[in-house]
Formats: structure tokens, sequence, C-alpha cells
């Protein structure tokens, strides 16, 4: 086995939710020991994805006009759309990182950490919610509103797939036509909605150096 390496960083644009999930999981099925762990950024079109356990009565009056897709990630409805960071973690937790291996809850919470780091250089505060992951505002009008949310893929060998998503500057519109991760009336944000003003491609590539540096350290 080779020795421990950062993550790749890697930008793929714009891109269809479809194509991607497949590659996601060409690119898990054909892993080695030796292959490198790899963060995804990608901005994709409007849609809607379905965790395993997803319940469809929580797509909405409205959901019909914007495609949804069944994926085998964990967690209920999400929307993705653009202005939205989309960071997928293609990592192998069994191995030897500097930061030691992770389990899967622990890595769960380095993601969430990473997500309230980046906004926190923005002047905003987010927080953890006990049993519903993701990231939500901590103060101000829109306390308790979600601004990021997180679904993972955990096979059996310890490599993930799937990932997280950060709004930064979107049409919020389709996140009123579902129950956003299963929770009637919860309200979603975005950054410049709570105030910071900040450039897509700036934000991904803060939150993937961040989610590097996190999950190189024992934090």
């Amino acid at each position: 086995m080779t020795s421990p390496t950062f993550p790749e960083i890697k930008h793929l644009g714009k891109a269809d939710y479809d194509s991607t999930f497949a590659a996601m999981r060409a690119f898990t099925d054909a892993r080695t020991p030796d292959t490198r762990d790899q963060l995804w950024i990608v901005e994709h079109p409007p849609v809607y994805t379905l965790g395993l356990g997803a319940d469809r009565g929580h797509l909405l009056a409205g959901a019909s006009e914007i495609p949804v897709v069944q994926t085998d990630r964990g967690g209920e409805v999400t929307y993705h759309g653009p202005g939205q960071v989309v960071i997928y973690l293609l990592m192998d937790l069994r191995r030897n990182k500097p930061g030691g291996k992770l389990y899967a809850r622990q890595f769960v919470h380095k993601i969430e950490q990473a997500i309230i780091n980046v906004l926190q250089a923005y002047n905003l505060v987010g927080e953890r919610v006990e049993g519903a992951p993701g990231i939500y505002m901590a103060g101000g009008d829109h306390q308790g509103a979600k601004i990021a949310a997180l679904g993972l893929k955990v096979r059996g060998n310890g490599c993930t797939y799937h990932g997280l998503s950060l709004n930064v500057a979107m049409d919020l519109a389709p996140f009123s036509w579902i129950n956003p991760c299963g929770y009637a009336g919860l309200e979603t944000v975005d950054m410049r909605t709570v105030g910071a003003q900040a450039m897509l491609s700036d934000v991904q590539q803060q939150l993937a150096e961040e989610l590097i540096r996190v999950l190189a350290t024992n934090e």
C-alpha cells in the first residue's frame, strides 16, 4: 500500500447528476488499496435526489417540474442546483492518513466542521443539530434554517462516495417544493440570503481545501 497522500481535488465544472452518480460508483468499483482519494467539485442543473429510505411523500406541489433521481446515499430528499457548492468525497476510510483511520461518524463530524469553518470565514455562524445531518444557521433572522446538506454512501470496505452541498447564491424556490431532508416547513437559505456575498468558485476551492485540512488533523 502506498504511503498516505492528501486527496486530489478534481473540478468537474457543470455536470448532470446522473452521469456524475454513475462515475462515482465506477470510480469506487475500480479502486485498489493504492488508489488516491479524490474530492470532486461540481455544479448540477436542477435535480432532486432521494436517499435509500426516502419517502416520495416529501415531494410537494411544484416538485414535478424538476427531475427526481433515486440514489444509494443515506438521508431523505434534497435539492441540487446552480449556485450551490457540491463536493463528493471519494475516500477510503480504512487506510492510514495523517489524522489516523476514520470511522463513519468521525468522518461526518469532520465534514460538518469544515463547512462551519468556511462559513465562519464569511462571518456566518453555522451549527450542527443532533440527529439531523447538515449545517444550520445558529442565530439571526434565519436561526435554525438549513444552509448545507450531507449525504454519504459508505461501502463495507470503507470506501465512500456522495458528499455535501453548501448553498451559496441560488434560486431557493425549489426547496419550498419539498420537505428538505424530510422536515416539513424547514427553511433553507443560502449564503447570499444571510448576508454573505461570495463567488461560487471561491467557496468551492475554500471548502475543498478546508476539507483536506480538517481530514488530515485530529481536530
